[in-house]
């Protein structure tokens, strides 16, 4: 990786495009259960994408790994500072001006969905924009050591995690109060299997959806969004919207909301993955009927 990060640096897109390939390749042939999970996912979303069945499967893997490759380097690119085209329309960035102004923070859902470092990087841009990231502990340590070698740079703030508790909740309530966002993905299961997950329908078939992160967003009491960034040719389209808000909720209604939060939150990726099938970025079974 460090080195494909040097060519991208150093030698331009050209050559670390043709080391790519390569790469993608590799793991394309040494990956069977992330082949798997992709053919799988790719059965289910490509009718809902194209109007029929996938045709050539083989092909689309191979393309959702270039995706994924493609992904990875945009991230570093991120935040090393160099050059990216991010286009934030207009009535999105009225949106997240409001809620900067507002002084509440809030709470960004985002997704496995696109590029969402993108996002966080554009904290960079602007001093009123202050952006915590959680990350479960493994995943937080690779990407900070993979930051540190390969940008010498200040990336995101993260809290590493491994499950959210109160006093999670309390943390990262420090920061919303303060004004700042917490970003926090809702589609992918805990490291460890406490047994905190909810099935909800996605893509015709029920799936596992994590619990905590509704929980944090009941316990936090504040305004909720979802983020997105998806890459439209050579340039990157970021969305922010808002999703709900918690303020008001009672105890006695927790327990309802999050149900149907979550609900929201699966057809919100799934609108995601229909536009744009081939960022989401889940390689590992997914569905209760994906064998292992």
């Amino acid at each position: 990786m460090r080195i494909m990060v040097w060519i991208r640096r150093r030698l331009g897109p050209l050559p670390f495009r043709f080391m790519l390939a390569w790469v993608i390749l590799y793991y394309y042939l040494r990956r069977p259960l992330a082949r798997r999970a992709s053919q799988r996912y790719l059965r289910r979303i490509w009718p809902l994408h194209a109007g029929h069945p996938p045709r050539g499967l083989k092909r689309l893997v191979l393309r959702h790994f270039w995706a994924f490759g493609q992904s990875l380097m945009d991230k570093v690119a991120a935040w090393s500072g160099m050059p990216l085209d991010v286009r934030l329309e207009a009535d999105h960035r009225a949106r997240l001006d409001t809620a900067i102004r507002s002084g509440r923070g809030g709470l960004m859902l985002v997704s496995h969905h696109g590029n969402l470092e993108i996002c966080s990087a554009m904290s960079e841009t602007r001093d009123d924009f202050h952006v915590t990231q959680l990350m479960h502990t493994r995943n937080a340590e690779k990407f900070n050591t993979l930051l540190d070698r390969s940008t010498q740079r200040r990336g995101p703030e993260i809290v590493e995690v491994s499950e959210i508790t109160p006093a999670t909740a309390m943390r990262l309530a420090e920061r919303i109060n303060a004004g700042g966002f917490v970003v926090i993905a809702a589609d992918r299961v805990p490291l460890a299997d406490t047994g905190r997950t909810r099935d909800i329908d996605f893509l015709g078939e029920p799936a596992p959806f994590p619990e905590g992160p509704f929980w944090l967003a009941a316990l936090l009491r504040c305004p909720i969004y979802t983020l997105g960034c998806v890459r439209e040719g050579d340039h990157h389209r970021v969305t922010f919207e808002a999703f709900d808000d918690t303020a008001a909720l009672r105890r006695r209604d927790r327990e309802r909301w999050r149900e149907t939060a979550m609900q929201r939150y699966a057809a919100w990726l799934t609108e995601q993955c229909r536009h744009y099938p081939l960022q989401w970025f889940n390689f590992f079974p997914f569905w209760h009927t994906d064998e292992r």
